[in-house]
C-alpha cells in the first residue's frame, strides 16, 4: 500500500483495527473495556512510517513500509531489527489484508494496567518521545543529572519554578 501521510495511516489503522475488534476479538477476555482503538504520532522515519497503535488488547510501536523499505517482501512472523536514537528494537512482520504489510514491536500486552484511554495515550506519547532520546541522554535522566519530571501535585500547587523546589 502506498501511504500519503501520517493522517491517512492513522485513519486506516483505526478503521482496520476497529473492524478486527468487532469481528475477531469481540467477547475475548483479553480485552480491556476501558480502552478503544487509537493510532498516534505516525510520521516518516528512515524508510518507514512509524507510530504507536493502542487497542483494547495491545499497545504496539508499528512500522509501515515506504516504497523503498527492504523488509516489505518478508512473510508474516519474520523478524526485523530497526534502530532508533534510543536503541535497536525487534519487530515482527505481519500482513493484514485491508492494511498490507506492517511490523509490530509490543510495548504492552495485555492492557489491563490502563484504567482510562487518556492514561494509555499519555503512556504512548511518553514511549514515542523516549524512542528519540539517545542512550547518553537516557542515562543522564536515569542518574538524575537531568531535570526531574514535573509532578501533577507541584503543578497544581504552583510550585513549579519557585525557589523552594530548587536543590
Amino acid at each position: 500500500m502506498h501511504w500519503q501521510d501520517g493522517g491517512q495511516i492513522q485513519r486506516t489503522l483505526e478503521t482496520v483495527f476497529n473492524s478486527i475488534l468487532q469481528q475477531r476479538m469481540a467477547g475475548l477476555p483479553v480485552l480491556n473495556p476501558a480502552l478503544s482503538v487509537q493510532a498516534l504520532d505516525f510520521q516518516s522515519y528512515s524508510d518507514n512510517w512509524a507510530g504507536i497503535l493502542i487497542t483494547p488488547w495491545f499497545m504496539n510501536l508499528l512500522l509501515l513500509p515506504k516504497a523503498e523499505a527492504d523488509w516489505q517482501a518478508l512473510g508474516s512472523g519474520e523478524k526485523i531489527r530497526r534502530r532508533f536514537p534510543h536503541g535497536e528494537f525487534e519487530f515482527i512482520v505481519a500482513v493484514e489484508q485491508a492494511l498490507g504489510c506492517y511490523a509490530a514491536c509490543s510495548l504492552y500486552s495485555p492492557m489491563f494496567q490502563f484504567d482510562r484511554q487518556a492514561v494509555a495515550v499519555a503512556t504512548a506519547h511518553a514511549a514515542w518521545q523516549a524512542l528519540f532520546i539517545d542512550s547518553e541522554a537516557a542515562e543522564a535522566l536515569a542518574k538524575g543529572s537531568a531535570p526531574q519530571t514535573i509532578s501533577r501535585r507541584d503543578l497544581l500547587r504552583g510550585a513549579i519554578g519557585s525557589r523552594k523546589n530548587k536543590p
